[in-house]
Protein backbone atom coordinates (compact mmCIF):
# COMPACT_ATOMS: atom_id res chain seq x y z
CA UNK A 1 0.00 0.00 0.00
CA UNK A 2 2.60 2.15 0.56
CA UNK A 3 3.63 2.27 -3.07
CA UNK A 4 -0.17 3.54 -3.81
CA UNK A 5 -0.34 7.05 -2.96
CA UNK A 6 -3.56 7.96 -1.06
CA UNK A 7 -3.90 4.41 0.23
CA UNK A 8 -4.25 3.26 3.38
CA UNK A 9 -5.38 0.83 6.13
CA UNK A 10 -8.33 1.74 9.24
CA UNK A 11 -7.46 0.23 12.91
CA UNK A 12 -10.80 -1.66 11.90
CA UNK A 13 -8.99 -2.87 9.10
CA UNK A 14 -10.81 -1.11 6.42
CA UNK A 15 -9.01 -0.27 3.51
CA UNK A 16 -9.12 3.58 2.02
CA UNK A 17 -8.55 4.59 -1.62
CA UNK A 18 -8.44 8.04 -1.33
CA UNK A 19 -9.05 8.80 -5.39
CA UNK A 20 -10.35 5.57 -7.57
CA UNK A 21 -9.10 5.17 -10.69
CA UNK A 22 -7.66 2.05 -12.90
CA UNK A 23 -5.44 1.08 -9.57
CA UNK A 24 -8.01 0.87 -7.48
CA UNK A 25 -9.73 -1.89 -10.42
CA UNK A 26 -9.03 -5.88 -9.32
CA UNK A 27 -10.55 -8.51 -6.76
CA UNK A 28 -9.36 -7.87 -3.35
CA UNK A 29 -9.58 -10.49 -0.10
CA UNK A 30 -9.04 -9.54 3.40
CA UNK A 31 -6.63 -11.98 5.85
CA UNK A 32 -7.20 -11.42 9.86
CA UNK A 33 -4.49 -12.43 11.91
CA UNK A 34 -3.29 -12.32 15.73
CA UNK A 35 -0.13 -13.91 17.08
CA UNK A 36 -2.10 -17.19 17.01
CA UNK A 37 -2.04 -17.10 13.14
CA UNK A 38 -5.15 -16.46 11.13
CA UNK A 39 -8.32 -18.26 10.42
CA UNK A 40 -7.84 -17.72 6.48
CA UNK A 41 -8.75 -15.03 4.04
CA UNK A 42 -11.98 -13.53 3.79
CA UNK A 43 -14.33 -14.23 0.00
CA UNK A 44 -13.30 -12.06 -2.23
CA UNK A 45 -14.77 -8.82 -3.68
CA UNK A 46 -14.39 -7.32 -7.01
CA UNK A 47 -14.17 -3.32 -7.27
CA UNK A 48 -15.48 -2.13 -10.50
CA UNK A 49 -15.22 1.65 -11.28
CA UNK A 50 -18.84 3.45 -12.07
CA UNK A 51 -19.07 6.83 -13.36
CA UNK A 52 -21.66 9.70 -11.74
CA UNK A 53 -24.34 11.09 -13.79
CA UNK A 54 -23.30 14.22 -16.44
CA UNK A 55 -25.67 15.97 -18.18
CA UNK A 56 -25.01 16.22 -22.02
CA UNK A 57 -28.02 18.63 -22.78
CA UNK A 58 -28.77 20.99 -20.15
CA UNK A 59 -31.86 23.64 -19.96
CA UNK A 60 -31.48 27.27 -20.13
CA UNK A 61 -31.99 29.07 -17.20
CA UNK A 62 -35.22 30.83 -18.33
CA UNK A 63 -38.00 30.18 -20.99
CA UNK A 64 -40.68 32.56 -21.90
CA UNK A 65 -43.44 31.57 -23.71
CA UNK A 66 -47.04 32.75 -24.52
CA UNK A 67 -50.18 30.97 -22.79
CA UNK A 68 -51.68 28.38 -24.71
CA UNK A 69 -48.59 27.80 -26.70
CA UNK A 70 -46.33 24.73 -27.01
CA UNK A 71 -43.49 24.60 -25.10
CA UNK A 72 -40.60 22.20 -24.81
CA UNK A 73 -37.48 22.16 -22.53
CA UNK A 74 -34.85 19.82 -23.46
CA UNK A 75 -32.63 18.20 -20.94
CA UNK A 76 -30.49 14.88 -21.14
CA UNK A 77 -27.38 13.06 -19.19
CA UNK A 78 -25.26 10.13 -19.49
CA UNK A 79 -23.15 7.74 -17.03
CA UNK A 80 -22.19 4.24 -15.79
CA UNK A 81 -25.40 2.54 -15.57
CA UNK A 82 -26.94 5.20 -17.70
CA UNK A 83 -28.73 7.42 -15.52
CA UNK A 84 -32.60 8.10 -14.97
CA UNK A 85 -33.99 11.72 -15.63
CA UNK A 86 -37.40 12.85 -14.44
CA UNK A 87 -38.54 16.29 -14.16
CA UNK A 88 -40.10 18.31 -11.02
CA UNK A 89 -41.50 21.38 -10.09
CA UNK A 90 -40.42 22.98 -7.24
CA UNK A 91 -42.85 23.42 -4.63
CA UNK A 92 -45.58 21.27 -6.25
CA UNK A 93 -46.23 17.86 -6.38
CA UNK A 94 -46.40 15.92 -9.21
CA UNK A 95 -45.72 17.51 -13.22
CA UNK A 96 -48.62 20.20 -12.75
CA UNK A 97 -50.25 19.02 -16.05
CA UNK A 98 -46.52 18.84 -18.02
CA UNK A 99 -45.70 15.44 -20.11
CA UNK A 100 -42.27 13.99 -20.58
CA UNK A 101 -41.15 12.71 -24.44
CA UNK A 102 -38.81 10.05 -25.29
CA UNK A 103 -35.78 12.13 -25.03
CA UNK A 104 -36.47 13.10 -21.79
CA UNK A 105 -37.48 16.51 -22.50
CA UNK A 106 -40.10 18.34 -21.02
CA UNK A 107 -43.38 19.23 -22.84
CA UNK A 108 -46.10 21.59 -22.34
CA UNK A 109 -48.66 21.21 -24.65
CA UNK A 110 -50.32 24.06 -24.20
CA UNK A 111 -48.96 25.95 -21.77
CA UNK A 112 -51.20 26.82 -18.69
CA UNK A 113 -50.67 29.83 -15.79
CA UNK A 114 -50.31 26.94 -13.77
CA UNK A 115 -47.47 25.68 -14.63
CA UNK A 116 -45.36 29.32 -14.26
CA UNK A 117 -42.76 28.30 -11.90
CA UNK A 118 -39.65 26.97 -11.57
CA UNK A 119 -38.47 23.09 -12.88
CA UNK A 120 -36.17 20.78 -11.93
CA UNK A 121 -34.47 18.27 -14.24
CA UNK A 122 -32.52 15.30 -12.60
CA UNK A 123 -30.05 12.69 -13.54
CA UNK A 124 -29.85 9.49 -11.47
CA UNK A 125 -28.10 6.56 -11.24
CA UNK A 126 -26.74 4.08 -8.43
CA UNK A 127 -23.21 6.30 -7.98
CA UNK A 128 -24.85 9.83 -7.76
CA UNK A 129 -27.45 12.34 -8.40
CA UNK A 130 -27.13 15.75 -10.46
CA UNK A 131 -30.12 18.33 -10.89
CA UNK A 132 -30.16 21.24 -13.11
CA UNK A 133 -32.82 24.05 -12.13
CA UNK A 134 -34.56 26.26 -14.90
CA UNK A 135 -37.63 29.09 -14.51
CA UNK A 136 -40.90 29.13 -17.12
CA UNK A 137 -42.55 32.14 -17.62
CA UNK A 138 -45.90 31.99 -18.76
CA UNK A 139 -47.39 35.58 -20.81
CA UNK A 140 -49.99 36.50 -21.42
CA UNK A 141 -51.97 35.97 -18.14
CA UNK A 142 -53.23 37.69 -15.41
CA UNK A 143 -50.58 38.44 -12.60
CA UNK A 144 -49.57 36.03 -10.14
CA UNK A 145 -50.42 36.80 -6.03
CA UNK A 146 -47.99 38.80 -3.97
CA UNK A 147 -45.98 36.98 -1.79
CA UNK A 148 -44.14 37.56 2.25
CA UNK A 149 -47.23 40.28 2.78
CA UNK A 150 -46.04 41.86 6.21
CA UNK A 151 -48.15 44.57 8.56
CA UNK A 152 -45.93 47.06 10.78
CA UNK A 153 -48.58 48.83 13.22
CA UNK A 154 -47.88 52.27 13.54
CA UNK A 155 -49.38 55.01 15.46
CA UNK A 156 -52.74 55.22 13.90
CA UNK A 157 -51.60 53.59 11.11
CA UNK A 158 -50.17 50.75 9.22
CA UNK A 159 -47.02 50.25 6.73
CA UNK A 160 -47.99 47.23 4.47
CA UNK A 161 -45.12 45.63 2.13
CA UNK A 162 -44.80 42.72 -0.07
CA UNK A 163 -43.00 41.24 -3.04
CA UNK A 164 -44.80 40.80 -5.98
CA UNK A 165 -45.73 37.72 -8.12
CA UNK A 166 -44.93 37.48 -12.07
CA UNK A 167 -46.86 40.11 -13.74
CA UNK A 168 -47.85 37.74 -16.53
CA UNK A 169 -46.07 39.58 -18.98
CA UNK A 170 -47.83 43.38 -19.17
CA UNK A 171 -47.59 45.89 -16.51
CA UNK A 172 -49.34 45.16 -13.12
CA UNK A 173 -50.65 47.36 -10.46
CA UNK A 174 -51.41 47.07 -6.68
CA UNK A 175 -54.19 47.73 -4.24
CA UNK A 176 -54.21 47.36 -0.32
CA UNK A 177 -57.77 45.69 1.05
CA UNK A 178 -58.43 46.26 4.58
CA UNK A 179 -61.25 46.01 6.73
CA UNK A 180 -61.99 46.16 10.80
CA UNK A 181 -62.72 43.28 13.04
CA UNK A 182 -65.32 44.00 15.03
CA UNK A 183 -67.69 41.99 17.05
CA UNK A 184 -70.84 43.02 15.99
CA UNK A 185 -70.55 44.63 12.78
CA UNK A 186 -73.19 47.34 12.09
CA UNK A 187 -73.07 46.33 8.19
CA UNK A 188 -72.50 43.71 6.20
CA UNK A 189 -69.09 42.09 4.84
CA UNK A 190 -68.37 43.35 2.03
CA UNK A 191 -67.48 46.61 4.26
CA UNK A 192 -63.85 46.37 2.74
CA UNK A 193 -61.83 49.19 2.02
CA UNK A 194 -58.99 49.58 -1.06
CA UNK A 195 -56.31 52.17 -1.21
CA UNK A 196 -54.54 52.44 -4.56
CA UNK A 197 -50.93 51.88 -4.69
CA UNK A 198 -48.17 54.69 -6.63
CA UNK A 199 -47.10 52.93 -10.01
CA UNK A 200 -43.53 51.60 -8.51
CA UNK A 201 -44.48 51.32 -5.16
CA UNK A 202 -43.97 47.68 -2.96
CA UNK A 203 -45.92 49.58 0.18
CA UNK A 204 -48.21 51.65 1.36
CA UNK A 205 -48.86 53.31 4.53
CA UNK A 206 -53.05 52.90 5.75
CA UNK A 207 -53.50 56.11 7.69
CA UNK A 208 -56.72 56.96 10.31
CA UNK A 209 -56.93 53.65 11.61
CA UNK A 210 -58.57 53.30 15.43
CA UNK A 211 -56.25 52.77 17.99
CA UNK A 212 -56.50 49.04 19.78
CA UNK A 213 -58.66 47.40 16.89
CA UNK A 214 -57.68 44.36 14.50
CA UNK A 215 -57.73 44.76 11.01
CA UNK A 216 -57.28 42.62 8.38
CA UNK A 217 -55.23 43.34 5.30
CA UNK A 218 -55.26 42.07 1.66
CA UNK A 219 -53.18 43.07 -1.29
CA UNK A 220 -54.78 42.59 -4.90
CA UNK A 221 -52.81 42.54 -8.25
CA UNK A 222 -53.82 44.09 -11.61
CA UNK A 223 -53.09 44.32 -15.69
CA UNK A 224 -54.79 44.80 -18.52
CA UNK A 225 -56.08 40.86 -18.48
CA UNK A 226 -57.56 41.43 -14.72
CA UNK A 227 -57.14 40.89 -11.34
CA UNK A 228 -54.92 38.00 -9.97
CA UNK A 229 -55.87 36.07 -6.79
CA UNK A 230 -55.63 37.76 -3.11
CA UNK A 231 -52.82 37.36 -1.17
CA UNK A 232 -52.80 35.88 1.92
CA UNK A 233 -54.86 37.88 4.57
CA UNK A 234 -52.72 39.38 7.36
CA UNK A 235 -54.08 40.89 10.96
CA UNK A 236 -52.68 43.46 12.88
CA UNK A 237 -53.17 45.96 15.28
CA UNK A 238 -52.56 49.70 14.96
CA UNK A 239 -50.63 51.33 18.17
CA UNK A 240 -53.08 53.80 20.25
CA UNK A 241 -51.38 56.93 22.38
CA UNK A 242 -49.34 55.98 24.70
CA UNK A 243 -50.00 55.91 28.65
CA UNK A 244 -46.88 57.10 30.72
CA UNK A 245 -47.83 55.33 33.83
CA UNK A 246 -48.72 52.16 31.52
CA UNK A 247 -45.83 49.81 29.18
CA UNK A 248 -46.78 50.22 25.70
CA UNK A 249 -48.96 47.42 24.31
CA UNK A 250 -47.35 44.61 21.70
CA UNK A 251 -47.31 45.66 17.99
CA UNK A 252 -49.05 42.82 16.64
CA UNK A 253 -51.05 40.48 17.42
CA UNK A 254 -53.12 37.88 15.75
CA UNK A 255 -56.92 37.22 16.05
CA UNK A 256 -57.85 33.65 15.67
CA UNK A 257 -61.30 33.20 13.80
CA UNK A 258 -63.15 30.02 13.38
CA UNK A 259 -64.62 29.83 10.50
CA UNK A 260 -64.87 26.91 7.94
CA UNK A 261 -64.78 26.92 4.22
CA UNK A 262 -68.80 26.38 2.38
CA UNK A 263 -69.03 22.38 2.43
CA UNK A 264 -69.96 19.58 -0.20
CA UNK A 265 -70.05 22.46 -3.35
CA UNK A 266 -71.84 20.28 -6.10
CA UNK A 267 -73.03 21.42 -9.91
CA UNK A 268 -76.13 20.12 -11.84
CA UNK A 269 -77.33 21.07 -15.54
CA UNK A 270 -80.77 22.44 -15.64
CA UNK A 271 -82.38 23.92 -19.12
CA UNK A 272 -81.90 27.43 -17.66
CA UNK A 273 -78.24 26.87 -16.68
CA UNK A 274 -75.80 25.29 -13.85
CA UNK A 275 -77.28 24.76 -10.44
CA UNK A 276 -75.07 24.81 -7.81
CA UNK A 277 -75.63 23.69 -4.42
CA UNK A 278 -73.89 23.43 -0.86
CA UNK A 279 -73.98 23.16 2.40
CA UNK A 280 -73.09 25.74 5.39
CA UNK A 281 -69.66 25.83 6.86
CA UNK A 282 -69.58 23.73 9.64
CA UNK A 283 -67.80 26.14 11.95
CA UNK A 284 -68.08 29.66 12.88
CA UNK A 285 -67.28 32.09 15.68
CA UNK A 286 -70.11 35.04 14.78
CA UNK A 287 -73.52 34.35 12.53
CA UNK A 288 -72.90 34.17 8.81
CA UNK A 289 -73.61 37.31 6.49
CA UNK A 290 -73.51 35.38 3.23
CA UNK A 291 -71.47 33.87 0.92
CA UNK A 292 -69.48 35.08 -2.69
CA UNK A 293 -69.19 33.00 -6.06
CA UNK A 294 -65.88 32.61 -7.92
CA UNK A 295 -65.20 31.65 -11.23
CA UNK A 296 -62.47 31.01 -13.14
CA UNK A 297 -62.44 29.97 -17.54
CA UNK A 298 -60.03 27.63 -19.05
CA UNK A 299 -57.87 27.47 -15.92
CA UNK A 300 -57.70 31.34 -15.91
CA UNK A 301 -57.50 33.55 -12.85
CA UNK A 302 -60.33 33.58 -10.43
CA UNK A 303 -62.91 36.18 -10.26
CA UNK A 304 -65.88 37.27 -8.43
CA UNK A 305 -69.42 36.29 -10.19
CA UNK A 306 -71.54 37.08 -7.08
CA UNK A 307 -70.95 38.31 -4.27
CA UNK A 308 -74.08 39.42 -2.02
CA UNK A 309 -75.15 35.77 -1.62
CA UNK A 310 -77.53 35.30 1.31
CA UNK A 311 -76.70 33.37 4.43
CA UNK A 312 -79.61 31.88 3.97
CA UNK A 313 -79.77 30.33 0.48
CA UNK A 314 -77.81 26.80 0.10
CA UNK A 315 -78.39 27.00 -4.33
CA UNK A 316 -77.99 29.41 -6.76
CA UNK A 317 -78.68 29.28 -10.62
CA UNK A 318 -75.83 30.55 -13.16
CA UNK A 319 -77.35 30.92 -16.43
CA UNK A 320 -75.32 32.53 -19.42
CA UNK A 321 -72.47 30.40 -19.48
CA UNK A 322 -69.93 30.65 -23.18
CA UNK A 323 -70.63 27.30 -25.30
CA UNK A 324 -67.47 24.98 -25.66
CA UNK A 325 -65.96 26.37 -22.47
CA UNK A 326 -64.02 24.76 -19.30
CA UNK A 327 -65.20 26.54 -16.04
CA UNK A 328 -64.59 26.01 -12.71
CA UNK A 329 -66.76 27.35 -9.42
CA UNK A 330 -66.19 27.84 -5.64
CA UNK A 331 -67.65 29.26 -2.45
CA UNK A 332 -65.98 31.49 -0.21
CA UNK A 333 -68.27 32.22 3.14
CA UNK A 334 -68.59 35.63 5.21
CA UNK A 335 -69.44 36.21 9.10
CA UNK A 336 -69.05 39.50 9.85
CA UNK A 337 -65.94 40.81 8.76
CA UNK A 338 -64.02 36.96 8.55
CA UNK A 339 -63.40 35.56 5.43
CA UNK A 340 -63.77 31.61 4.91
CA UNK A 341 -61.14 29.83 2.60
CA UNK A 342 -62.47 28.81 -0.50
CA UNK A 343 -64.75 25.36 -0.90
CA UNK A 344 -64.41 22.50 -2.92
CA UNK A 345 -64.03 23.45 -6.70
CA UNK A 346 -66.63 21.82 -9.25
CA UNK A 347 -65.94 21.54 -12.58
CA UNK A 348 -68.43 22.62 -15.48
CA UNK A 349 -67.64 21.50 -19.30
CA UNK A 350 -69.88 23.27 -22.06
CA UNK A 351 -69.02 21.48 -24.65
CA UNK A 352 -71.79 20.65 -27.20
CA UNK A 353 -74.22 22.31 -24.94
CA UNK A 354 -77.27 23.98 -26.57
CA UNK A 355 -78.90 25.11 -23.88
CA UNK A 356 -77.47 28.32 -23.08
CA UNK A 357 -76.96 30.84 -25.01
CA UNK A 358 -73.88 32.17 -26.01
CA UNK A 359 -72.56 35.55 -23.98
CA UNK A 360 -69.49 37.35 -23.81
CA UNK A 361 -70.14 37.95 -20.09
CA UNK A 362 -72.25 36.63 -17.07
CA UNK A 363 -75.59 38.96 -16.86
CA UNK A 364 -74.16 38.96 -12.92
CA UNK A 365 -70.88 40.59 -14.36
CA UNK A 366 -72.79 43.52 -14.58
CA UNK A 367 -73.85 46.03 -11.60
CA UNK A 368 -77.70 46.43 -11.75
CA UNK A 369 -77.25 49.97 -11.29
CA UNK A 370 -75.09 50.06 -14.25
CA UNK A 371 -78.01 47.99 -16.46
CA UNK A 372 -80.49 50.47 -15.76
CA UNK A 373 -78.65 52.83 -16.53
CA UNK A 374 -77.40 51.39 -20.06
CA UNK A 375 -80.88 50.25 -20.51
CA UNK A 376 -82.58 53.71 -19.86
CA UNK A 377 -79.92 55.40 -22.41
CA UNK A 378 -81.17 53.10 -25.33
CA UNK A 379 -85.09 53.99 -24.45
CA UNK A 380 -84.18 57.57 -24.58
CA UNK A 381 -81.99 57.12 -27.79
CA UNK A 382 -85.06 55.17 -29.36
CA UNK A 383 -87.58 58.27 -28.82
CA UNK A 384 -85.11 60.83 -29.57
CA UNK A 385 -84.36 58.84 -33.16
CA UNK A 386 -88.69 58.43 -33.37
CA UNK A 387 -89.40 62.27 -33.17
CA UNK A 388 -86.34 63.35 -34.84
CA UNK A 389 -87.94 61.20 -37.95
CA UNK A 390 -91.49 62.85 -37.74
CA UNK A 391 -89.98 66.02 -37.39
CA UNK A 392 -88.49 65.19 -40.59
CA UNK A 393 -91.27 63.55 -42.03
CA UNK A 394 -94.13 66.74 -41.24
CA UNK A 395 -91.44 69.25 -42.63
CA UNK A 396 -91.27 67.38 -45.69
CA UNK A 397 -94.91 67.28 -46.02
CA UNK A 398 -95.24 70.83 -45.34
CA UNK A 399 -92.55 71.78 -48.07
CA UNK A 400 -94.03 69.73 -50.77
CA UNK A 401 -97.38 71.00 -50.13
CA UNK A 402 -96.23 74.92 -50.66
CA UNK A 403 -94.55 73.65 -53.87
CA UNK A 404 -97.94 72.19 -55.08
CA UNK A 405 -99.67 75.43 -54.53
CA UNK A 406 -97.10 77.85 -55.81
CA UNK A 407 -97.85 75.83 -59.47
CA UNK A 408 -101.46 75.81 -58.93
CA UNK A 409 -101.90 79.56 -58.23
CA UNK A 410 -101.80 81.59 -61.96
CA UNK A 411 -99.53 84.24 -62.69
CA UNK A 412 -99.51 88.11 -61.68
CA UNK A 413 -100.13 90.04 -65.38
CA UNK A 414 -99.85 93.66 -65.23
CA UNK A 415 -101.13 95.78 -67.83
CA UNK A 416 -99.69 99.12 -69.03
Amino acid sequence: LSQLPGWSVRLDGSIVIATGNDDALGVYACTPYNSYGTAGESQPTRVLLKDPPTFTVRPKEEYFQEVGRELVIPCAAHGDPPPTVTWLKVGSAGKSGAQVDANNSLVFRPLVKEQHGVWECTATNPVASVSAATSVHVLGTSPHAVTNVSVLPLLLAANISWEPGFDGGYFQRFSVWYTPLVKHPPRAHHDWVSLSVPVGAQHLLVENLQPDMSYQFSVLAQNKLGSGPFSQIVTSVPRGFPVTTVPPEPPAMTVRVFLSPPQALTANETVRGVLLQWEPPAQFSVALSGYALELRQDKGGWEVLDRSIPSTKTQVLVPGLIKDAFYEFRLVAFAGSYISDPSNTVNVSTAGMEVYPSRTQLPELLPQPVLAGVIGGICFLSVAVIFSTMAACIMSRRRAARIRKRRQDPPLVFSP
